[in-house]
């Protein structure tokens, strides 16, 4: 298995964690826009070393989500912003552009040092 992408939570919006009670979970990488950076996970931001694709694991602090569907552009707007939306709902079809789908519980905390990694087999 090979990471393909990791980065840490260094701050964490105001009404971040009100996503995680809809099954969101909201990424920006630091230096988001103000407006935005109260809605979000913000984090270090890493490397992305290849798309994103439906069958590699979402890796939060060594818990395991498999991902279901990737949006078309959610691979581009990671690399170029650290932004994603994850969907924690097992959906086979991504319901927007930017969004990517994952398999398991919603994470009930995400806290600043928190690791992200995308994992691939």
């Amino acid at each position: 298995m090979s990471i393909i992408y990791q980065t840490t939570f260094s701050k964490i919006g105001e009404f971040a964690p009100d996503a995680l009670t809809e099954n969101m979970l909201i990424t920006f990488k630091q230096g988001a826009p103000a407006d935005l950076e109260d809605y979000c996970f913000i984090h270090s931001h890493g490397e992305l070393t290849a798309d994103i694709q439906a069958g590699d694991i979402l890796d939060i602090d060594g818990i395991c989500y498999p991902i279901t569907a990737v949006g078309e552009v959610a691979s581009f707007n990671l690399k170029e912003l650290g932004h994603v939306t994850w969907r924690f709902d097992a959906a086979a079809e991504a319901e927007y552009p930017g969004t990517i789908h994952v398999k398991g519980d919603t994470p009930n905390k995400i806290k600043v040092g928190s690791v992200l990694s995308i994992k691939r087999i």
